[in-house]
């Protein structure tokens, strides 16, 4: 069983910053993609950003410039550091992962418990 565990969630004010952690457990062979999404209060859950297996990355434009999200192979985790806080990015933050078990069959995919992010003065 594969899980994801988020950390970094908390209270903030406008302009700080926070960083999210993602780490992935369980019986991997390879990880597609790790990404980070998110679901404000009333709205959908929508991608924020996301990174492949090659490194290449995807920002929502509403994150580009200020949210940057990384990765370290070798302990199958995800980064997302968020600068310049705005009230708008409040939102529950969710991990997402793309993988596979074995060669031979196709992707998994598995989502983290969510982890709140408040921006507010």
């Amino acid at each position: 069983q594969v899980q994801l565990v988020e950390s970094g969630g908390g209270l903030v004010q406008p302009g700080g910053s926070l960083r999210l952690s993602c780490a992935a457990s369980g019986s991997i062979l390879y990880i597609n993609a790790m990404g980070w999404y998110r679901q404000g209060p009333g709205k959908d859950r929508e991608l924020v950003a996301a990174i492949t297996g090659g490194g290449s990355t995807v920002y929502a434009d509403s994150v580009k410039g200020r949210f940057t999200i990384s990765k370290d192979n070798a302990k199958n985790t995800v980064y997302l550091q968020m600068n310049t806080l705005k009230p708008e990015d409040t939102a529950v933050y969710y991990c997402n992962t793309n993988y596979k078990q074995s060669w031979y069959e196709g992707y998994r995919e598995v989502w983290g418990q969510g982890t709140l992010v408040t921006v507010s003065s």
